[in-house]
């Protein structure tokens, strides 16, 4: 039960004081990648480089399950600003960071702030917003999330160039202390829970060790180690039993971390698989369309964000239609339907479409945008759905774990295939570390500076048949989200359409 005494707060207030912490949240996995030159060139550190990025998300995912259950059980308005507050405190000492150790020590101390960001975010939605009404402000914040695509990168790149790699972490503090001051003011009146709190703690250590180490196994294939490399393997078996122990004690917990009876919800377990495969699909597409655009074109880094563009501005245009004709029709099924049967297309029209062709090439990587932002809001919004209002936070927060582990398989997975695919065209100097830093391809690029005339056209002959092979299997695995999307029922949200009050 929860206290209803209270006033309610504003909407319009609140959803300014969300966005701002989910746009910082997904502005730190985008406005790092082009300072890493700057950062290895000043500490000589070219082992834990790529752990810049990784530790912090490894760390959000981890963190987002948590946070959504405590936030059940204390409330979330004291979760979200604990959240901010440690997001910008470890901003801060990312700054400050003398070594590469500190870096990643404090991008993991980010990254748990971070989780607390996204998650009490949109709990907080489904907390003051009935479900019919829910899909549009979902879109707003799929809205962020492409913001922080195409903002980071300038932003890093500006702030790099014209002042220090410190100030891609420092430009954090006044955005985060602002934030948290909105955030104190108008979350007040949040419903407030009056049960006494039974907190899972062999379960919570259950559930960072697997996760962890599946997150970590995943991400040193991504980083080019091989599927049966001692370290990964080790890894990955130690993440399947201690996760198979996790879902036995959930199964016996008082009050458990992640309750199973959630998995035996029809509508909620198939809202998470589509958003597992359209996370999959946008994010290893932002990752390797830039990459596969400067490889074969020779275009610059600039080029290459530009390229991007038309993905990055098509989530926000689907997720913003999808919001409203959801809150119009009360239904969510058809337009993650609809998503979910463009995104083979799409996919496959890239793959078809040489990266020179500009304008075919950007009709369908808008329309993929368009595809995934049709599912992004929707999905969540189903899954709010489907469960009660004390299983609120920790539904939103499985969903987000999903949206997360579906991104990092996507971009470890597709890497892992980019890399064999070059060895086994035999390109052998392009096939060393293809996402050694950050995943930003430096080796293979240094391999196509390292040629010219006929062999580099051969080269470049030869990427554009492994990008189009590899968008090919992309295609193949977006399937897997078609068939959720057709297994889902067709349900009628909760509570009448109305306007915004806030």
């Amino acid at each position: 039960m929860t206290s209803l005494g209270q006033p309610k707060p504003a909407i319009r207030s609140v959803l300014f004081a969300l966005m701002m912490a989910v746009f910082l949240s997904a502005l730190d996995q985008t406005i790092v990648a082009v300072s890493m030159p700057a950062i290895s060139a000043q500490f000589y550190d070219f082992d834990l480089l790529a752990w810049v990025i990784s530790a912090y998300m490894v760390a959000l995912t981890v963190a987002v399950p948590i946070y959504g259950k405590l936030g059940d059980l204390y409330g979330r308005r004291r979760l979200m600003l604990f959240g901010l507050g440690l997001f910008t405190l470890a901003s801060l000492f990312c700054g400050m960071a003398q070594s590469m150790e500190q870096l990643v020590l404090a991008r993991i101390i980010q990254g748990i702030g971070a989780g607390g960001m996204v998650s009490v975010s949109q709990a907080i939605i489904g907390d003051i917003v009935p479900p019919r009404e829910r899909g549009r402000y979902q879109g707003y914040f799929s809205g962020m999330y492409a913001v922080a695509s195409v903002a980071g990168p300038v932003l890093g790149g500006v702030m790099t160039e014209y002042m220090s790699w410190r100030w891609v972490f420092l430009i954090n503090l006044p955005l985060g202390l602002s934030a948290w001051w909105i955030a104190h003011r108008t979350l007040r009146g949040l419903p407030i829970p009056q049960r006494k709190p039974i907190i899972d703690y062999l379960g919570t250590v259950l559930m960072i060790i697997g996760l962890s180490a599946l997150l970590l196994g995943v991400t040193e294939i991504g980083q080019g180690r091989g599927w049966r490399d001692p370290q990964v393997l080790a890894l990955l078996a130690v993440a399947l039993l201690t996760l198979a122990a996790f879902v036995v004690y959930e199964r016996r917990a008082r009050e458990p971390l992640l309750p199973m009876h959630l998995f035996g919800i029809r509508s909620a377990v198939l809202c998470w698989c589509t958003i597992f495969f359209t996370s999959f699909q946008s994010i290893s597409l932002i990752v390797l369309m830039p990459l596969r655009f400067q490889t074969v074109t020779g275009g610059g880094a600039d080029a290459a964000a530009l390229h991007l563009l038309p993905l990055a501005i098509g989530m926000p245009m689907g997720a913003y239609f999808a919001g409203r004709r959801t809150s119009f029709t009360g239904r969510y099924k058809p337009l993650i339907l609809t998503g979910a049967a463009m995104v083979p297309f799409t996919v496959l029209g890239m793959a078809l479409t040489p990266p020179d062709a500009l304008v075919l090439s950007s009709i369908f990587m808008l329309l993929t945008g368009i595809a995934c932002g049709l599912q992004f809001p929707t999905s969540l919004v189903g899954t709010q759905n489907s469960v009660e209002q004390k299983d609120m936070g920790v539904a939103t927060s499985t969903t987000n774990l999903f949206r997360s582990l579906g991104g990092a398989v996507g971009v470890a997975l597709m890497s892992a295939l980019l890399l064999a695919m070059l060895q086994s065209a035999g390109l052998g100097q392009a096939s060393g570390a293809v996402v050694g830093e950050g995943h930003s391809g430096n080796v293979l690029m240094d391999s196509l500076n390292a040629v010219s005339g006929p062999a580099l056209e051969l080269l470049r002959g030869e990427l554009r048949v492994t990008f189009r092979d590899l968008l090919l299997i992309s295609a193949a695995i977006s399937l897997f989200g078609l068939a959720a999307a057709l297994a889902m029922p067709n349900n009628l949200l909760r509570g009448r359409a109305h306007g915004d009050k806030g």
